[in-house]
């Protein structure tokens, strides 16, 4: 990595560990067969994309997951927990590594999130952190569900672009799904792929960024 003046991080198993098995499993639970199929890493049913672009609302979304499911009785709070359930926990020091790496570049936020997550996300932080967003982590936030687009879409990553007079040559986007990450190299950013058991404070620290 060269010249790296501006940062933007993905928040799910970079920032925020989660767990695709989990919420898969929950899945399962609900009455879902093809959960593995239905929400993943790398594939998702529809449902879950116009969701995480704010095109329709939870309730809409929790009356999908009872059609899938044959399940007209599930209850929202059901669904939200096994929505919630792909929630693991934030890793001692990551906020503090942001904290030392905002004042170093300029750093943003970019999230495929919705609604329901971004709600359990901001009482987690409350609750744990006794912080009301992630704003002070960061320059901006952009979450999906709000600006109404979602990665990989080029039209998201331009829109961070411009809106900060970013240089892309001179950043670097670190994501955990490497088809995002293809579009921000379209775009001329630099980028990292996050794997585990690889982490921000061991990427950060092994590659002369701090």
């Amino acid at each position: 990595m060269t010249n790296i003046k501006n940062i933007i991080f993905d928040y799910g198993n970079v920032i925020f560990h989660i767990d695709f098995s989990k919420v898969a499993e929950a899945w399962k639970k609900l009455g879902i067969t093809n959960a593995d199929e239905f929400y993943g890493h790398r594939k998702q049913d529809d449902v879950f994309n116009a969701l995480e672009r704010g095109e329709i609302s939870n309730a809409v979304f929790r009356d999908r997951i009872r059609e899938l499911a044959h399940k007209p009785e599930l209850t929202d709070e059901q669904i939200d927990g096994a929505w919630n359930s792909i929630f693991v926990g934030i890793p001692k020091g990551n906020h503090e590594l942001l904290l030392q790496l905002k004042a170093k570049y300029r750093t943003f936020l970019l999230s495929n999130i919705n609604a329901i997550h971004y709600d359990y996300v901001h009482d987690y932080l409350q609750r744990e952190y006794n912080m009301n967003d992630n704003s002070r982590l960061f320059d901006k936030t952009y979450y999906s569900h709000l600006v109404g687009k979602r990665k990989p879409d080029v039209e998201i990553f331009e829109q961070v672009i411009h809106e900060n007079n970013l240089n892309p040559a001179e950043t670097l986007f670190i994501d955990d799904s490497p088809q995002h990450l293809e579009t921000a190299r379209k775009l001329g950013l630099q980028t990292y792929l996050m794997t585990a058991p690889d982490t921000i404070q061991q990427y950060f620290k092994t590659n002369g960024l701090l």
